[in-house]
């Protein structure tokens, strides 16, 4: 057998991701809430609104184009995504009292054409915020994920000759071939095309664009005995790195 075709079939199959083997971006989160306005430094681009709990318009967000973020309490603020007047998602970030670590849930639709993706998460503090400010104002890291639906975590290969495809329960989609030709990336308001290159045994690269930019580019291995396979992403519009293991169902 070519050693390409061998290469692909170690790919073929069910995966899914383990979020406790997760190893999130170091990069913290910088955040700002006071005088009744709320920024995202971090964001790309950047997020600067009212924090009235009232629909406030942004631009240059495949994922939404409203916002409105509500000051439940000092330790206590939720958030509402719509895009074309329709929510597509919430969250609820909760500040322990020490104001070390904080808390949050989340529901999103924002890329999904099926069911929304659930989870839970935890972040640590790497700075604080100024003086007055709210208590979700500072420099956060994510810490953990907990309790994320299946839906975000599973994905399925298929190997046909020198073509890989990709599909997800959220719908997302791809069909390309092997050699790093584009692609087009379906069902994914952020990414619009895609290519797939072997890069040695095992081992694929996959790089996602928008508009014909490079916003990603993730390597998967998969191991010896084709049970795991690792998955290291570096997302070039946020600067970051995060890595993954994802099991063969």
């Amino acid at each position: 057998m070519p050693s390409l075709a061998a290469a692909q079939d170690a790919f073929e199959g069910t995966w899914k991701i383990d979020v406790s083997k997760a190893k999130m971006p170091q990069k913290p989160d910088v955040l700002l809430l006071q005088n009744g306005r709320y920024e995202c430094k971090t964001c790309v681009p950047p997020i600067a609104i009212k924090a009235d709990g009232t629909d406030q318009k942004v631009t240059g967000h495949p994922y939404f184009d409203m916002i409105a973020v509500k000051i439940v309490d000092d330790h206590t603020v939720q958030e509402t995504h719509k895009k074309g007047g329709k929510v597509v998602a919430t969250s609820q970030t909760v500040v322990a009292p020490d104001g070390k670590t904080a808390a949050f849930e989340f529901s999103d639709s924002s890329n999904t054409n099926a069911d929304p993706v659930t989870g839970k998460g935890t972040m640590s503090r790497v700075a604080k915020g100024p003086a007055g400010a709210h208590a979700l104002s500072g420099s956060w890291r994510t810490t953990s994920y907990g309790d994320v639906s299946d839906n975000a975590l599973t994905f399925t290969y298929k190997v046909d000759g020198d073509n890989l495809s990709m599909t997800s329960p959220t719908g997302q989609s791809y069909s390309a071939k092997t050699d790093g030709s584009d692609a087009p990336y379906m069902g994914d308001p952020g990414t619009t095309s895609v290519s797939v290159k072997k890069l040695g045994k095992n081992a694929l690269q996959e790089t996602d664009k928008r508009d014909g930019k490079v916003i990603s580019v993730s390597k998967m291995t998969v191991a010896a005995d084709g049970k795991t396979m690792k998955i290291a992403v570096s997302d070039k519009l946020h600067g970051t790195t995060m890595s993954f293991v994802a099991m063969k169902q």
